[in-house]
């Protein structure tokens, strides 16, 4: 078990506007990659992290400050990483690689071990011990990790309390429930509307998930699923929308770490008023709108896209989850920059390709896609 492990300080005072977070994440010697997007995380450089057992970087891109963590993991071909508890629930997608993952609650609770491999996504619960293991003796794995942990350290500012914390949970879900088949729950408490949200903690492959619905209202045709993982507040989703369209400007709160698990594409963001900022995506790529800041999605590839939201607490969910001012927080498509269009049909031709926007969704404020059968 790890013990003693530097409390960070402050400075103090008024003017000391730095997070307990960011102090203790630069105290760990580890990379640091900051700006507004990581094109691939399976290639940047790692450097060992002793607390974890293996190479680590973090990733605190303009958006997620204080609010959320992530970091990315390598496991080496045939490694199991030391057994770790952490007092935070943890999201984990799988950017490359093949591996186990084995839980267990306590010193005499049962033990749940499942395979992964890549675009898989499961949930460490807080206070569980588990080990990771890569089961390929050829390739190494890399993990993206999301947790809510500078929003936790702000409250609990000693990083044992998080790394070497004795208390075992007592939690009424044992490792067959808690890794049990993810089923559908209905949902029609949203000012979205009613909607189905997946209740589970494993979802063996993002890229091929296909129990989708309708994302009426947002442009393009596209589709979407809601996760909500048992037994924690965490959640996400994960929209597909055909190629050659693209989606409405919307915005919304900070901390949603939105990785590609296919396609290809480019987003653009802007706050209100400023320069807009481009990003280009395809597998594996990482970013964040900052909060209130509008972005807007492009699929330029010949296959649909995805891209997979981590979503912060509910508290940074920000105005256009709440749609109480539709004008305000989405832009639709007669009232956008003319140069969105031109953009996206300079791309497209520089692929050789045509884009299928309907022409009427520029003319008419009130169109809308058929989504077929639903």
């Amino acid at each position: 078990m790890v013990q003693n492990l530097t409390k960070p300080k402050l400075l103090g005072g008024r003017a000391d506007k730095r997070f307990i977070y960011d102090l203790w994440m630069e105290e760990q010697g580890l990379p640091i990659y900051r700006g507004f997007y990581i094109e691939d995380l399976r290639t940047i450089d790692l450097k060992m992290w002793d607390l974890r057992g293996c190479k680590t970087a973090f990733v605190q891109l303009m958006g997620m400050e204080g609010v959320n963590e992530c970091r990315v993991s390598e496991i080496a071909p045939g490694d199991t990483l030391p057994p770790f508890k952490l007092e935070v629930d943890e999201i984990v997608y799988v950017l490359q690689g093949r591996g186990l993952t084995t839980v267990w609650r306590g010193k005499d609770g049962g033990k749940r071990t499942f395979e992964w491999q890549p675009h898989s996504m499961f949930l460490v619960p807080r206070g569980y011990h588990h080990q990771l293991s890569n089961t390929r003796g050829d390739q190494p794995v890399r993990l993206l990790h999301y947790n809510y942990m500078p929003v936790m350290m702000s409250a609990v500012d000693d990083p044992n309390f998080f790394f070497a914390n004795p208390y075992e949970r007592p939690d009424e879900l044992d490792g067959e429930s808690l890794y049990a088949e993810a089923k559908v729950m209905a949902d029609d408490t949203g000012m979205l509307g009613a909607r189905n949200v997946w209740y589970g903690n494993f979802f063996p492959d993002m890229r091929a998930w296909d129990k989708l619905d309708p994302f009426r209202g947002r442009g393009a045709g596209g589709h979407v699923v809601f996760i909500q993982f048992a037994g924690s507040p965490m959640w996400c989703h994960m929209s597909v929308f055909p190629a050659k369209t693209y989606k409405k400007a919307h915005r919304h709160g900070p901390g949603r770490a939105i990785v590609i698990p296919g396609g290809e594409g480019y987003s653009i963001m802007w706050q209100e008023g400023h320069e807009k900022i481009v990003v280009d995506w395809h597998e594996a790529s990482l970013f964040t709108p900052p909060g209130g800041w509008f972005h807007q999605h492009f699929n330029v590839g010949g296959a649909p896209g995805r891209y997979l939201a981590l979503h912060p607490m509910h508290q940074f969910a920000g105005h256009s989850e709440k749609v109480e001012d539709r004008a305000r927080d989405q832009i639709e498509y007669p009232q956008e920059d003319p140069w969105i269009r031109e953009k996206f049909e300079g791309e497209m031709a520089k692929r050789n390709l045509t884009s299928i926007m309907p022409d009427q969704a520029y003319r008419d404020l009130n169109f809308e896609w058929d989504y077929g059968k639903e």
